[in-house]
């Protein structure tokens, strides 16, 4: 593991422990519409990836078995030593399947969304170093200005400004070393397809139906090749489904996290 660290997070309730990783380059932030409404039924984690939101950077290159060893660092010093539920958005997808390799017994079940289990292509690979590059030499905003139109369903800086500026925000508040980091862990991330097989464990596999970023078809195959998978789709939604559609979202979580209390 890597040198310690200030890292932030909010917890709320003492329900079955139910750990939200954002994507990049967002922050815990993106989830304040689940910890609103979910935090009834379960004890909601949400913690800013390093160099996210409120988390202190840390000195790139880390893989994206860092970030997991980040997360499950902040479990144990949060006393929750058991199973807990993964969810994870995008990047956040990414960080759960590393867990979930790492730390196979601290899984009780996944929800995985607008994420996929395939690894970078080359022509991917390519993209982040171009992106880490623009990153080290004009900072965060150009990457931001460029997320931005792809990670929300088409229009929606036009029809829903307030929620466009709300991204751009979390966008803005990731550091230079953040945003760094971060590609370069995703980057460089294992494939995880021929791991899917062995998730056996209750899975929820969210995605938006207008996702610019993952294809729906990943979300399909990835669901299909879960042992115990259930695939939702969310309509008139991005890449960012939490945000975009926050009660269909918040329902199809409820009705899964109840199965855990059957």
């Amino acid at each position: 593991m890597t040198e310690p660290f200030r890292m932030a997070y909010e917890d709320s309730a003492d329900r079955v422990p139910l750990l939200l990783i954002h994507g990049f380059p967002l922050n815990n932030t993106l989830w304040d519409l689940q910890v609103g409404d979910l935090c009834d039924i379960a004890r909601i984690i949400t913690p800013d990836l390093r160099g996210h939101g409120l988390s202190e950077p840390a000195e790139p290159p880390y893989a994206i078995g860092d970030l997991a060893d980040d997360c499950i660092r902040l479990l144990d010093d949060l006393g929750i030593d058991g199973p807990v539920v993964i969810g994870g958005l995008s990047m956040g997808g990414y960080v759960a399947f590393e867990i979930c390799r790492k730390y196979p017994e601290r899984v009780m079940g996944l929800i995985l969304a607008a994420t996929k289990a395939g690894a970078d292509s080359d022509e991917a690979k390519k993209a982040r170093d171009a992106a880490m590059e623009t990153a080290k030499s004009e900072g965060v905003e150009p990457i931001a200005d460029g997320m931005l139109p792809k990670l929300l369903v088409p229009g929606a800086q036009e029809n829903a400004p307030e929620m466009a500026a709300f991204v751009k925000r979390m966008m803005m508040e990731t550091s230079v070393e953040g945003v760094i980091g971060a590609l370069g862990a995703m980057r460089d991330r294992p494939d995880s397809t021929p791991d899917l097989p062995t998730l056996a464990v209750p899975t929820l596999v969210i995605h938006g139906a207008d996702d610019q970023l993952i294809p729906r078809a990943e979300a399909e195959a990835m669901a299909e090749a879960l042992p115990e998978a259930t695939l939702a789709i969310a309509g008139d939604a991005g890449h960012l489904p939490c945000l975009e559609q926050p009660e269909f979202f918040n329902d199809t979580v409820r009705e899964f996290l109840e199965g855990f209390y059957e």
